[in-house]
């Protein structure tokens, strides 16, 4: 069963909407820049992938992540032809830290805000009227998994429309916690590269309506791409380190659910967090499916090299970029992938600068701590 991808909305480090995200990446532009949002002097790594949108530089404000959401949503059903009138309309958004940058604020400063802005929800039903909202919190994999529940209500008959989103801000015990887990603070994200030192955070919300294929695009006419499967399972394996076997696991389930082979998949966007552990598994587990380097390897990317690790919205940061390079023929480059590691030995990686080419279909990883495993396939539109 295929879903239509009607409507796309997206803000990040290296851009307010869809376009500028992607001109952003094709180009190899970063976000990365000097922490803005608390003190810096408190930690070794001192810069980070953030949305330069706070009225000064260290006078943070609560509500943040709410604020993209907001914005991505509103994009996505606007580029869908639909109102904002979602009370029809189910809402699944995937996040790891919610507001808990608002609750730093509110404990440490006495930042005031309504504690009940806290809960998605409320913003949700004030600016959409949405009735049906549903929160998950599975780490960095949420948004794929939050896209693997909103296709289970349409393939279900339970709606014939469903937005799904996904959003993080960057918080400053996260960032204290994450500073003090690597021998050196990382400079940048390098995904499979030898002098990789880490993954750093990043800040952002993107947002997708999907459709049952049957109701067609929506309103608009605007179909961006088919959704042809996602898949999700949890292994708890550890609490932080992947297991290859499940990411394959996972991998293989989205190709059965999306009635493809793997020398189908034309496009691989990587999880490609650039440590040690999320690498080496990943790369175990592509390498494992699509039998390389025996076989052709797909092409293959990674853009948290330009945006961070948006966590939660990074999954569909991921598909988002992938939709936008079966639409262009271009496909945005790894940057900081000077030297890789011997477990992407024959893997076709973009790196560098951008690469034309004319993928169909396309996969998209995206895995969290505690064993999270996402994977979502993707068609071009004929």
């Amino acid at each position: 069963m295929s879903f239509a991808l009607a409507g796309m909305g997206a803000v990040a480090s290296i851009g307010g909407n869809v376009a500028e995200i992607f001109d952003s990446l094709v180009s190899g532009h970063s976000g990365l820049a000097e922490l803005r949002g608390f003190d810096r002097s408190k930690f070794r790594a001192r810069r980070l992938y953030e949305i330069d949108d706070r009225p000064a530089a260290g006078k943070d404000v609560p509500l943040r992540a709410t604020a993209w959401l907001e914005q991505a949503i509103a994009a996505a059903l606007a580029d869908a032809g639909l109102g904002e009138d979602l009370s029809e309309i189910p809402v699944v958004v995937g996040t790891t830290l919610r507001e808990l940058r608002s609750v730093e604020l509110m404990y440490r400063d006495g930042t005031a805000f309504d504690v009940r802005d806290l809960n998605f929800g409320r913003m949700l039903r004030s600016r959409f009227a949405a009735v049906h909202t549903e929160t998950v919190a599975n780490a960095c994999s949420a948004s794929l998994y939050a896209l693997a529940l909103g296709t289970d209500l349409l393939a279900l008959n339970e709606a014939d429309t469903v937005v799904v989103a996904g959003v993080d801000s960057i918080t400053e015990s996260t960032h204290g916690l994450l500073d003090r887990c690597y021998p050196k603070e990382p400079d940048t994200v390098r995904p499979f590269d030898r002098n990789r030192r880490g993954m750093l955070q990043g800040e952002g919300a993107a947002a997708v309506v999907v459709r049952r294929e049957q109701d067609g695009p929506g309103p608009s006419g605007r179909l961006h791409a088919w959704i042809l499967g996602a898949a999700a399972n949890c292994d708890a394996h550890h609490p932080s380190a992947p297991n290859a076997r499940t990411i394959a696991d996972a991998t293989r389930q989205a190709h059965r659910l999306a009635g493809v082979r793997p020398a189908d998949i034309d496009l691989v966007m990587l999880h490609g967090t650039g440590t040690p552990l999320n690498d080496e598994a990943e790369a175990a587990a592509t390498a494992e499916v699509f039998d390389l380097p025996t076989s052709r390897s797909p092409l293959m990317t990674a853009i948290k090299s330009m945006t961070g690790h948006t966590a939660g919205a990074s999954g569909l940061h991921s598909l988002i970029a992938a939709v936008e390079s079966m639409r262009t023929g271009i496909v945005p480059p790894i940057v900081g992938l000077d030297d890789p590691v011997p477990a992407v030995a024959g893997f076709r990686l973009a790196r560098r600068v951008a690469v034309h080419a004319d993928p169909v279909v396309a996969q998209v990883n995206s895995f969290g701590f505690g064993g999270l495993n996402a994977v979502a396939i993707v068609e071009k539109v004929a």
